[in-house]
């Protein structure tokens, strides 16, 4: 008995530094998703709503097409966009039937190819693609990056989000140019300026402020 004491007491002092450093980073984590959220034009109600469509797509697919497609659904707004690969144009109607009988969608856009689903490096061809355009985004420096929404598929870049005109053009600009685009393909919803400025102030207005600082005293 003494002797499992000891290794369990060993145990947990060797895990336990591995612990502690655990909890600032799922803090961190939490605060990550908190300020993303925060500067996200739509409502948290929408954004839930959003992501209940895309996984509701998944299960919408029709039984004889399953393991024949590969389908990603990207809900923004209540719009929904359709990407990826169906074995024919009879699958990719019927998918697009099945997901416009969801409750709150708004519009679905159907960019599904008809061919052999694709292979894995090219998706993550697809995926790195994304980061570049994000990447530019920011580096643009001239609107924020989460609220451009970038799908990329089979080199096929797609842009959905709330935007201005001004803001729309910049997203177009910066994806057209990055490097492997083959297309950009528009979903933005363009609003005026003044919506997405009346927009952005009630979304920030919402959050608490930060603590005050603690002052310095020199000695």
């Amino acid at each position: 008995m003494k002797t499992r004491l000891t290794l369990s007491a060993l145990t947990l002092a060797i895990l336990l530094p591995a612990l502690q450093a655990c909890v600032p980073a799922m803090i961190a984590t939490g605060a990550a998703v908190g300020v993303m959220s925060a500067h996200d034009r739509r409502s948290t109600g929408t954004q839930t709503d959003d992501e209940t469509t895309e996984w509701k797509v998944g299960t919408k697919i029709p039984d004889q097409y399953k393991n024949f497609s590969h389908v990603n659904a990207t809900s923004y707004n209540r719009r929904v966009l359709l990407t990826g690969e169906v074995p024919s144009a009879e699958a990719k109607a019927a998918i697009e039937a099945e997901v416009r009988k969801l409750e709150g969608v708004r519009e679905v856009y159907n960019e599904l190819g008809i061919g052999a689903v694709t292979p894995l490096a090219s998706r993550s061809n697809d995926a790195f693609i994304d980061s570049k355009v994000k990447a530019r985004l920011v580096d643009s420096n001239q609107l924020s990056a989460n609220h451009i929404k970038v799908v990329t598929e089979r080199g096929i870049t797609h842009l959905m989000g709330v935007v201005n005109e001004r803001e729309a053009k910049v997203a177009i600009a910066v994806a057209r140019t990055t490097a492997g685009v083959r297309k950009v393909v528009n979903i933005l919803e363009v609003v005026s300026e003044d919506e997405t400025r009346r927009i952005d102030t009630q979304t920030l207005g919402a959050r608490q402020a930060p603590p005050q600082t603690a002052p310095v005293e020199q000695r």
